[in-house]
C-alpha cells in the first residue's frame, strides 16, 4: 500500500465514520439511550477501518505483513481521532462562542 492510497482510505473511513456515528446517535437519542459519543465513534471507526482495509487487501491481493498491520492500526486510530474532532466538537465550539458573546 502506498502512502497516497492510505490517505485515500483514511479520507473514506473518516467521512463514513462521522456519518454512521451521527446516524447511530440520532437513533439512540430517539430511544433516549445514554451513550458516550467518543466511544461510539471509536467503535464505528474500528469496524469501518477493518472493513475497508480488508476490502483493500482482498481486492488488490495484497500480502498481509507488518507494514499492512501498521497501516491498519494507523487507519483505525486516525479515523477515530478525526471522528472525535468532528460534528460534536464543532457544535460545542459554536455553543461556547455564543455563550461568551
Amino acid at each position: 500500500m502506498t502512502f497516497d492510497m492510505f490517505l485515500i482510505l483514511l479520507f473514506i473511513v473518516s467521512l463514513f465514520t462521522s456519518l454512521v456515528t451521527e446516524a447511530i446517535k440520532k437513533n439512540l437519542e430517539k430511544k433516549q439511550t445514554e451513550y458516550s459519543a467518543n466511544v461510539l465513534a471509536g467503535i464505528v471507526a474500528v469496524i469501518l477501518s477493518a472493513a475497508v482495509w480488508a476490502a483493500y487487501v482482498i481486492l488488490t491481493a495484497t500480502i498481509i505483513n507488518a507494514h499492512m498491520i501498521v497501516y491498519l492500526i494507523a487507519l483505525m486510530f486516525l479515523s477515530w481521532l478525526s471522528a472525535m474532532v468532528g460534528y460534536d466538537k464543532v457544535v460545542q465550539t459554536i455553543m461556547q462562542a455564543k455563550s461568551k458573546l
